[in-house]
């Protein structure tokens, strides 16, 4: 028994590792048949509602008023504003820059969760961090949207970084409004809320931008229906459901690891599956990037009373 719980958590490390990381491939693949909202909105609200239907069918209570009210924030927050500025961006830049720029969101947690400031901006080495990731950031900015593959549109890789970060700032408000704000829901009920909602105003925002006008089911290629179905089977589904039962049974620095491989994982599909251009500046800012988010976490790990 102790061995299957063994290996359930290592597939379950392995999922969130890999998975996640692979996400930024499929989602380039995705984009070669599908505008970015229009595969949002099928991504979220297809996962939503399996996930829905799970949880009532396992007699969980409909949520209510409230927590639809809180969840629909959150989702539209760090589905909506996290994921898809991501997938907007990729229109314009490489999956592996994309998974590298995201690698900065321990960062905005930090600096937008005001209730533990003064634990942060005591310490010396978090502070000492956010320098060295700003520093990572920079190098992005300044030296690493230069050499694009030509199936991108020239012009507009900065403009893609800068959708990034501020996905992140998204991201990171939706999570800390979620951690402050209880729902009674369960946490698969909440996850539920969000990907069906997010896909409902992804949905809205394809609308607003036309995409829907220029969409036809037959013209969308096999490979991008079976990059999206990946994305909500594996994405938003497998890997998700596997991060909420790490949660439970690992430290919550040890999940948390998976900040450090993703980035990893999608530089190198990038470049073995879709010829992207693993170069110089690239890994040197993911690796400043990354010791600045150890610099941020290395306090948390050392109080972390799971950890004592």
């Amino acid at each position: 028994m102790q061995k299957d719980n063994k290996l359930i958590i290592f597939l379950a490390f392995a999922s969130v590792y890999i998975i996640w990381g692979s996400t930024y491939l499929a989602i380039r693949f995705g984009l070669k048949g599908l505008s970015p909202w229009i595969m949002c909105t099928f991504r979220f609200f297809v996962a939503g509602i399996l996930l829905l239907t799970w949880c009532l069918s396992q007699g969980e209570k409909f949520p209510s008023v409230a927590s639809i009210r809180i969840n629909g924030l959150c989702g539209i927050l760090m589905l909506c504003g996290g994921v898809g500025s991501v997938c907007w961006a990729e229109q314009f830049i490489s999956s592996s820059l994309a998974a590298i720029i995201v690698t900065a969101l321990p960062f905005w947690f930090v600096i937008f969760d005001r209730k533990k400031w003064s634990f942060y901006f005591s310490n010396r080495l978090i502070i000492g961090g956010l320098l060295v990731g700003f520093l990572g950031v920079v190098l992005l900015l300044g030296f690493g949207h230069g050499s694009q593959e030509a199936s991108y549109k020239a012009g507009n890789e900065l403009p893609g970084i800068l959708v990034i970060l501020f996905g992140g700032v998204c991201w990171a408000s939706g999570s800390l409004y979620s951690k402050y704000r209880t729902t009674g829901s369960s946490i698969l009920m909440n996850g539920a809320l969000q990907l069906f909602i997010a896909g409902a105003f992804s949905a809205l925002i394809g609308v607003i931008f036309g995409e829907w006008k220029h969409f036809h089911f037959a013209k969308v290629t096999s490979s991008a229906w079976l990059a999206t179905l990946y994305l909500v089977t594996m994405g938003s589904i497998v890997a998700f459901v596997s991060y909420l039962f790490l949660l439970k049974v690992r430290p919550a620095a040890q999940v948390s690891t998976y900040v450090y491989v993703n980035p990893v994982v999608a530089l190198f599909l990038g470049a073995l599956m879709a010829g992207e251009k693993i170069t110089g500046i690239k890994v040197i800012a993911l690796l400043v990037i990354l010791c600045g988010v150890l610099l941020v976490n290395i306090p948390s790990y050392k109080t972390s009373p799971e950890h004592a």
